[in-house]
């Protein structure tokens, strides 16, 4: 058959368009002399930081300032036990830089994979090349879910309709024809075509905003601005107490120069949460690695994090919980149409869209086309329209225009052929509908008076782990909501199929006032002919009522609804359009991999939330303590080696642990909130706890080594309550947590009754009085921790 396009120029005696010519696009020398002028494409759009900016990002930080410094002055005027801090600090450092390093790696490498690859035609030739590779004046060819990747004027058009909406906010497809501007950042909706590209690299309309929606993040998510709030109010806390204490240890007392500058550090150095935004990159980095592993593509960090807080995933059922392909089970022709004629029809018809969507393969496999029927126009498949059309002229010479598309769209309603499709549809069988128009695809209402001619009855291959994933999502208490273009009962039918139950709803009777919509809704579970712009009300109508949206999809139909959701998945096979506005990509187009993004995310948010109250806590007894001993007129209790050994065994080591743990519970909103709520009253009792021993020690203790006595007692008290704490933040307890917290006990234990480790940490329990008075004060401590926090959990739970 020959194909005509649309925009061919009519010969005004024959009904036949003549062919308009082709462009060969540019030649070879061509190309080459603008890639020597530099006429390319070069926006370098970078899926991670480099290398550089990677150890800046992590060496170059406020408390490591902080740190290094205070580490500076340690190595000058105390033995080295008194400088582990500043080790500890350079292991954290180089363990940051090498996990995010290791995330970079494993992101440029899926990115190359998932990138667009813009079909461009050189020499007469079409060929796939990079963006990168595109020159000034390039032909570009675009069609149905295809990018525009940069600026440009359309040379070639076959009913193309191109959305703008991403850029100018304009919901309705613009119909481009020869001579009108493309715009970079738009994409095909309908049809197809080619443009000249004029406008490349930094010049181009979108270059700029997709060079920053690319780039790796690792900021804007509440989790990071939570901690950096956190930070803040650490540092006002800390300045007045560090200057109170350093007063006290070197004008007050009467300690040696040395020593009072090493109990000053000592005070300081523990009030600066170093390892917390440590273990957040991190968590993130090995989250990007783990899910990398599985195909997954994450383009913007926060979606780790986004995901962890989703209560209700739209899914779209074409791509998502079926699989892309489709066949032909039967053909039933109406109204006694000839069933050879109705293939020829059919044959034809799939021969006239050079970028046929998946029903339409399914009709071209089963019906081969005939050279016998010319295509005189066409109009192109669109989620808006529902329908294709064409009109022939057939092998005698005769025109006839024929339209394919939705029963319930193409028919009016009432008519017998429908009640014969939902008896289909409630089998879950897809039903197109081939009807003979009487008018001009370029009326307004080309279906009206139109003539039923075929049934085309086609089954959707099911995903055969979609059932298992819908599962996961209903034990996570996570909604799933099934969102599609096609018949209701259909959809229904198939969402049966996986075990998903739930009211189906036909979207072109919901409310169209937001509120409504909304309320529908929460109610119903599937959805079926909704359209794309009604797809973004929707989860736009969800957000309104508190819920945080995932949205799946793999067609073009889906790009404004991805964009709006809070977190987007495209399939990695979708179109190119909707690969580039989501934020995760399934590389390998599995539905079941989305649980092990749910639980990537759970995972960072939930340990990370854990972690923090483990740092701030001990941020919180730090600056009391030192608070406490300025206004007590007294030597600081601790030396930095103390307080070394004890973050170490009851933070450093644990929250690693910990911040890598598998974890399920769905994130909650407010982290700042939530982890101080936690923090203040642990760190209070905590210090409370140990300065209480340290006075009465002071009280029981006289003599030579007297404040070494009393630093043993006050250190075994800090111990046991902070331990006691992170029992609690370790709950609930599997084997491998008790294990950790018994771990952390023994090692304290060793440290007590080896001579050597006792001399090296100047730690030496001395009598059994106070030993025991210690061991006293921590229990009763503990008894106030579990109270306190108890009684904040059930303020939490009212909330």
């Amino acid at each position: 058959m020959t194909h005509i396009d649309a925009g061919a120029e009519l010969d005004p005696v024959h009904p036949v368009a003549l062919p308009m010519t082709r462009s060969a696009g540019l030649t070879g020398a061509e190309v080459a002399e603008r890639v020597t002028r530099g006429q390319v494409n070069d926006v370098p759009v970078r899926s991670s930081r480099s290398l550089g900016g990677i150890v800046r990002a992590n060496v170059l930080t406020r408390f490591n300032a902080i740190i290094g410094v205070l580490w500076l002055i340690m190595l000058f005027v105390a033995p080295i036990q008194d400088s582990l801090f500043g080790f500890v600090i350079l292991a954290n450092t180089g363990i940051g830089i090498v996990q995010e390093w290791r995330a970079k790696q494993t992101l440029d490498s899926l990115a190359v994979i998932g990138e667009a690859r813009p079909t461009v035609r050189r020499d007469g030739t079409a060929a796939e090349v990079a963006t990168s590779e595109i020159v000034l004046d390039d032909l570009i060819e675009i069609g149905p879910g295809d990018k525009v990747v940069v600026d440009g004027v359309c040379v070639e058009a076959d009913g193309l309709e191109i959305d703008e909406s991403l850029l100018t906010g304009e919901a309705d497809p613009v119909v481009k024809r020869p001579g009108d501007a493309v715009m970079s950042g738009s994409f095909v909706v309908a049809g197809g075509g080619a443009f000249q590209a004029t406008k490349v690299g930094r010049e181009a309309y979108a270059a700029q905003l997709a060079e920053e929606a690319s780039r790796f993040t690792l900021v804007h998510s509440e989790l990071r601005t939570g901690i950096s709030t956190i930070l803040k109010y650490v540092t006002w806390m800390m300045v007045p107490a560090a200057v109170g204490l350093v007063v006290t240890q070197l004008v007050v007392q009467s300690n040696g120069f040395k020593d009072s500058i090493a109990r000053t550090v000592g005070g300081i150095v523990p009030m600066v949460p170093e390892g917390l935004v440590l273990l957040t990159s991190v968590a993130f980095a090995i989250g990007v690695i783990r899910l990398g592993r599985k195909q997954c593509l994450v383009q913007e960090l926060p979606a780790i994090e986004g995901l962890a807080r989703v209560d209700t995933v739209c899914l779209d059922k074409t791509g998502t919980l079926t699989e892309g392909g489709m066949d032909v089970t039967e053909l039933r022709p109406l109204d006694g149409a000839d069933e050879g004629y109705v293939r020829k029809v059919l044959g034809a018809l799939g021969e006239s869209d050079p970028r046929p969507n998946a029903s339409l393969k399914a009709i071209i496999d089963a019906c081969p086309d005939t050279e016998e029927w010319r295509c005189v126009e066409s109009v192109p498949f669109s989620s808006a329209r529902k329908y294709s059309g064409a009109a022939f002229s057939e092998a005698d010479g005769e025109i006839s225009t024929w339209l394919l598309g939705a029963p319930d769209v193409l028919l009016a309603d009432g008519d017998p052929a429908l009640a014969e499709t939902g008896r289909l549809n409630e089998q879950g069988l897809r039903v197109l509908l081939l009807t003979r128009a009487s008018r001009d695809l370029d009326d307004p209402e080309p279906a009206r008076g139109a003539r039923p001619t075929a049934l085309v009855v086609l089954e959707q291959r099911l995903r055969p782990d979609a059932a298992d994933t819908l599962r996961y999502f209903a034990d996570q208490n996570v909604r799933a909501k099934v969102i599609s273009g096609d018949n209701a009962v259909s959809v229904g039918a198939v969402a049966a199929k996986l075990g998903l139950d739930g009211t189906t709803v036909d979207a072109r009777h919901l409310p169209a006032d937001r509120a409504g919509m909304a309320d529908a809704l929460d109610r119903g579970t599937i959805f079926g002919r909704v359209t794309p712009r009604q797809k973004r009300d929707m989860v736009g109508a969800l957000q309104s009522h508190g819920h945080t949206v995932a949205m799946t999809g793999d067609g073009v139909n889906d790009v404004l609804a991805l964009k709006d959701s809070d977190i987007g998945v495209a399939m990695g096979s979708g179109s190119e359009a909707t690969r580039a506005v989501a934020q995760i990509v399934l590389l390998d187009n599995s539905f079941a991999s989305l649980p092990s993004v749910v639980g990537e995310g759970r995972r960072v948010i939930g340990n990370i939330t854990r972690v923090a109250t483990l740092f701030l806590v001990k941020t919180v007894y730090s600056v009391l303590l030192a608070v406490l001993v300025v206004c007590a007129q007294v030597a600081y209790p601790f030396l930095p080696r103390h307080l070394t050994l004890l973050s170490t065994l009851t933070i450093g080591v644990p929250a690693f642990f910990l911040a890598l743990a598998p974890n399920k519970e769905r994130a909650k909103p407010h982290f700042v909130r939530r982890v101080m709520r936690y923090s203040i009253p642990g760190g209070v009792v905590a210090g409370a706890a140990t300065f209480v021993t340290y006075l009465v020690a002071r009280d029981h203790y006289t003599g030579t080594g007297q404040l070494d006595a009393e630093t043993s007692a006050a250190t075994l008290t800090l111990f046991l309550v902070s331990m006691w704490i992170l029992a609690i933040i370790a709950r609930p307890y599997t084997w491998w947590r008790v294990t950790l917290v018994a771990a952390m006990g023994v090692a304290f234990l060793l440290v007590l009754a080896v001579p050597a480790l006792q001399g090296f940490f100047a730690l030496k329990l001395v009598g059994v009085t106070m030993p025991w008075t210690a061991v006293g004060i921590a229990v009763v401590a503990a008894a106030a921790l579990e109270f306190l926090w108890k009684w904040v959990d059930r303020r939490e739970a009212l909330r």
